[in-house]
């Protein structure tokens, strides 16, 4: 055992090679089998296929492997739509029909929602497909380092040179070509399919307009008050604007705030600060019962300080919108000695990732 700290102890010596029956595809997007009864994780492989897999890194109650041989490939497997595809850092589910991708995330929702949201029976609604399963992007990052322009390795922190990024609109690559030939300097380069403000927003035009109609469904024809936490700059406050008679945006990005106050209507207001603290203090100040939340926080979720401060004072109905299946299911399952859960929706915004977006609707519990 090497002396290497980190969150796996690697065996020097334990690059062996064992043959697995791929039994799932976790979250995150590695295929699981099973070598006397430790998880083995395998990218690149797909549920009901055969492998070997070679061992590179083990702990007590699982192990890591990388693909050698398919010995019995899933009829779902399909040719990569990337050159740099295996390599790349960004991708995941290329190797997998775009049909079966969409089942595999509906599926890591709901157990997510089963096993951590501590919900028997989740109320799924439907994956919401991408009409696009590649060239959807608005936007990518690109690094360009001594020479180099492209994205880091999935495997260690090193350039690949890319000259294309099939998941990337016409107009990026487009950039991307333009950045080429002007022989960038060293840095991080966001290359946009169009112009607009330079702060959060959706990556997935048509997938985005989707989940705009989904929270208009649930959203109240007509409300008073709707407050948009971790709104970047108003995507959704200022498209439920006109339902509401006041609409609130907060969020910690300064930048964000400016661009969202820009063009506010009347009714809008934004507000920069600590999310948790300008939200337990705008709900306190709030009539409850008229008034709608939405959620859209980071991959980590709500802090148990956020918790706190909904169940504190609940608002009559609540949305949320999460990039993270399992931060999702957590925070649900702590939200629902106050809410119920009506319904969960995944939405592929990103196709050929592991990546997945949910919103979730929540009702306040009658007393």
């Amino acid at each position: 055992m090497s002396g290497r700290k980190g969150p796996f102890h690697i065996r020097v010596s334990a690059m062996r090679q064992v043959e697995l029956q791929i039994e799932d595809v976790a979250f995150g997007g590695k295929g699981i089998g099973r070598d006397e009864g430790k998880a083995v994780f395998v990218p690149f492989t797909i549920e009901g296929e055969r492998v070997t897999a070679k061992i590179v890194r083990e702990k007590k109650q699982f192990a890591e492997g990388e693909l050698v041989e398919l010995l019995d490939p899933s009829p779902r497997r399909v040719a990569p739509g990337c050159p740099y595809f295996g390599r790349c850092g960004g991708c995941a589910y290329q190797h997998i029909s775009y049909e079966h991708q969409l089942e595999l995330k509906a599926k890591q929702v709901e157990q997510a929602m089963r096993r951590i949201g501590r919900l028997a029976e989740p109320p799924m609604h439907p994956m919401v497909l991408s009409p696009l399963a590649y060239g959807y992007r608005n936007r990518i990052t690109v690094h360009a380092e001594d020479g180099i322009v492209g994205f880091y390795r999935r495997d260690v922190h090193k350039l690949i040179d890319i000259e294309r990024c099939p998941i990337a609109a016409p107009e990026v690559n487009e950039a991307l070509a333009q950045l080429r030939a002007a022989r960038a300097r060293d840095g991080h380069y966001t290359l946009r399919a169009h112009s607009g403000p330079r702060v959060f927003a959706q990556t997935n035009d048509a997938v985005a307009e989707a989940l705009v109609d989904r929270i208009k469904a649930i959203l109240p024809a007509e409300g008073k008050l709707l407050v948009d936490a971790f709104c970047g700059a108003g995507f959704f406050a200022k498209r439920f604007a006109p339902q509401f008679e006041r609409v609130v945006g907060i969020d910690w990005d300064r930048f964000a705030i400016d661009a969202a106050q820009k063009d506010a209507a009347t009714n809008e207001a934004y507000v920069a600060g600590d999310v948790t603290t300008e939200l337990r203090w705008l709900l306190q100040q709030s009539d409850l019962a008229t008034t709608a939340l939405i959620l859209d926080p980071p991959a980590t979720g709500l802090s148990a300080e956020m918790r706190g401060a909904i169940l504190d004072s609940p608002p009559a109905t609540m949305i949320y919108v999460s990039c993270n299946p399992p931060t999702l299911a957590r925070d649900v399952a702590e939200l629902q000695s106050r809410f119920s859960v009506v319904s969960i929706t995944p939405l592929d915004m990103f196709p050929q990732t592991a990546e997945i977006e949910a919103v979730a609707h929540l009702q306040i519990k009658a007393l």
